[in-house]
């Protein structure tokens, strides 16, 4: 190895439904959404990331957006395939370089995954001139990036709310001892959210406008401490066509959300009652930590707290926390060997 190690670039992938990250020499040095924009009628790639993501919505027949990836897996080889490469030639330490460097990755996958689909994954990153590739599931990738111990003998669980799966772990002596990981994150609460402005408001709304009132004024539950401003939302009037202007409040996004949400408590509840006696005592003391985007909606610690009867804590940052966990992993290979599949 000695002589090709200073040819060999390591980075770690955190490959989201929602968004991609990498890490290179500790750093995040690529945060975009995993979007990319095909021009129909060449074929090629026009747009990545933010760029791609702008244009979600308003393209003409000429211009395809595309996520390539579904409910944490690879939903178009081709598509996905692209991205990545794109963003890895977008790190800047790469670029100076004028031979392409063989890489070393860590990518995470979610837990519920199937042979097939971490084949697909791992062959996305050796296309790219992955030559040694390494994978980690989410939950685990999470539970080192919020900065838990997991080699302890000793129960944590994570519930990492992505955008296109929830994964729920519980993990000891670096492992996974239960898990389960189910299709309703991000994703599906943008959904409900188109869903309940037609219904109730009979107004059309674009998933992004959809995505922005999520961040904006999202809640999980109506009795928030601090509630945000009322949002204006702008979008087409079903009844007559023309566009128009609602005033929505937080309230009506709780109740928007809450059915998604029931049946994350759910699966956590079932996760729960999965876990031995042993770890179960870890978990009345140590808690529940949250990461992901999904995490950041408001309420959504206090009502799973309400729920379990446990404490819950966001990780800081809980929309890196994957792929710093990821980073840990790379720059620490031999230590989290027996985490990583090769």
């Amino acid at each position: 190895m000695g002589f090709f190690d200073f040819l060999t670039e390591e980075i770690a992938i955190d490959l989201g439904t929602a968004n991609t990250l990498i890490i290179h020499n500790d750093k995040v040095v690529v945060d975009a959404p995993s979007i990319v924009a095909r021009d129909r009628t060449t074929g090629k790639i026009i747009a990545v990331g933010r760029e791609a993501a702008m244009m979600q919505g308003k393209t003409h027949e000429n211009i395809k957006t595309i996520r390539p990836l579904k409910d944490g897996v690879i939903a178009d080889f081709d598509a996905s395939e692209k991205m990545i490469n794109m963003f890895i030639s977008d790190i800047p330490a790469l670029k100076k370089k004028w031979l392409k460097p063989s890489l070393r990755m860590v990518v995470c996958i979610p837990s519920g995954i199937t042979e097939v689909e971490m084949r697909a994954v791992k062959e996305s990153a050796e296309r790219v001139n992955g030559k040694e590739v390494y994978l980690i599931h989410e939950p685990m990738a999470a539970a080192i990036g919020i900065g838990v111990d997991i080699m302890q003998p000793k129960g944590n669980m994570v519930v990492d709310i992505g955008g296109g799966t929830t994964e729920i772990a519980v993990i000891a002596l670096g492992g996974i001892v239960c898990d389960k990981s189910i299709k309703i994150a991000g994703d599906v609460f943008t959904n409900d959210i188109v869903y309940y402005m037609r219904t109730q408001h009979n107004l059309y709304v674009g998933e992004r406008t959809a995505e922005k009132i999520k961040i904006q004024i999202g809640a999980a539950t109506e009795d928030l401490e601090l509630p945000p401003d009322e949002m204006d939302v702008q979008g087409r009037d079903l009844l007559t066509g023309k566009p128009k202007q609602v005033q929505t409040s937080y309230r009506e996004i709780a109740k928007a959300l809450d059915k998604s949400i029931l049946r994350i408590e759910d699966a956590v509840m079932e996760t729960l009652s999965q876990t031995p006696p042993e770890l179960a005592a870890d978990i009345y003391n140590t808690g529940i930590y949250l990461a992901g985007g999904g995490s950041m909606l408001r309420g959504l610690d206090k009502r799973l707290s309400q729920k379990t009867d446990l404490p819950v804590y966001i990780a800081e940052d809980p929309l890196r926390a994957v792929v710093r966990g990821t980073g840990i992993c790379l720059k620490n290979l031999n230590k989290y060997k027996s985490v990583l599949i090769k």
